[in-house]
């Protein structure tokens, strides 16, 4: 299968085209109606490709919880999903979550605990990108702090139902959203304010981004043998609401060379889906993905900035280090 998606890739032409979509994957795996019972939670799943995605999980039949900072707006999408999906047994709560303040996370995470004894797929899909130089309310750098931190709390604090969700025949799995950004910088453990080397919104971006893939790799390392297993994911160029930031005139310059290579949102969503679902990814994980199969080294001869991994993303020290310092950054332990 995964063949096919890859030569499906190597032959684009924009938005549309013969690129898997997240239900394709869904249907692809033969998992129409056929996860009843499981619970999926979704950060940011109310615009964007976190839309896609938590429609394709629901198609499923799985219980999918989706994170909203607006909660009538999370609800909309809910609506609007349960009627596209109307065969499917699974039900859709919204949780209200603001991932740059660690106390809304904290309630956040308690919510859902008070809803669902069960977690078996956590996928942290919200973020932010290049925006403005500006601080979450715990007095993070803004990309680093809702990018990373709010969700390692997140994922801390529903760690324990992960693990306990976790079956010899359905292992739980966490799917981080990372970027190809990532390349742009790896992550200044002594300088995640840019206090010393100043501020830049892509390199902020790139570290965070950074920050997240070892943080999968990291996971893997310490819960893949209790079967709680993590990936991150790139999910390519889709244009959504995450390029707000982004000066119009810069947006075209960069489109252009790219056009026939950017997704659209169901396509966007599907290395996410294919990750969370697929049965390639049982039992195992500790890779970054892209275009639904396993990246590859960036080829600086290529210099193609949307496809391959840096070195620096499989840095198992760098990844450890990050992890203790996130525990002291969320208040968590170990």
């Amino acid at each position: 299968m995964t063949a096919r998606y890859e030569a499906a890739h190597d032959n684009t032409d924009g938005p549309g085209d013969a690129r898997p979509t997240a239900m394709q994957i869904i249907k692809d795996e033969g998992l129409i109606g056929k996860l009843e019972g499981k619970v999926f939670l979704i950060t940011g799943a109310n615009s964007g490709i976190g839309v896609e995605t938590a429609r394709a999980i629901h198609a499923t039949g799985a219980d999918v919880y989706m994170t909203s900072r607006n909660l009538e707006n999370g609800q909309k999408v809910a609506s609007e999903i349960m009627a596209s999906n109307s065969g499917s047994k699974g039900k859709i709560d919204v949780l209200k979550l603001q991932l740059d303040s660690l106390q809304s996370v904290r309630e956040c995470a308690a919510d859902f605990l008070s809803r669902s004894k069960r977690l078996n797929v956590l996928i942290n899909n919200a973020g932010v990108m290049a925006c403005p130089e500006s601080k979450t309310k715990d007095g993070f750098e803004t990309q680093f702090g809702t990018n990373h931190v709010g969700h390692f709390l997140l994922f801390q604090l529903l760690k324990p139902t992960l693990l306990a969700s976790s079956t010899p025949d359905y292992n739980s799995r966490v799917v981080i959203l990372s970027s190809s950004a990532h390349k742009r910088s790896t992550a200044q453990l002594d300088d995640l304010d840019f206090s010393k080397r100043g501020y830049d919104p892509w390199t902020a971006y790139g570290q965070s981004k950074t920050a997240n893939i070892w943080m999968a790799t990291e996971i893997e390392r310490r819960y893949g043998s209790q079967g709680l297993h993590a990936t991150a994911v790139h999910p390519g160029g889709i244009m959504t609401a995450l390029q707000r930031h982004m000066d119009p005139a810069v947006q075209q310059k960069m489109l252009g060379p790219m056009a026939k290579r950017m997704k659209s949102t169901e396509q966007g969503a599907a290395t996410t889906v294919w990750a969370a679902t697929a049965r390639q990814w049982e039992g195992h994980g500790g890779k970054f993905l892209e275009d639904c199969s396993i990246s590859k080294p960036f080829d600086p001869a290529v210099n193609d900035m949307l496809m391959g991994h840096a070195p620096h993303a499989y840095s198992p020290d760098s990844a450890r280090e990050l992890w203790d310092l996130s525990n002291k950054l969320a208040g968590t332990s170990d």
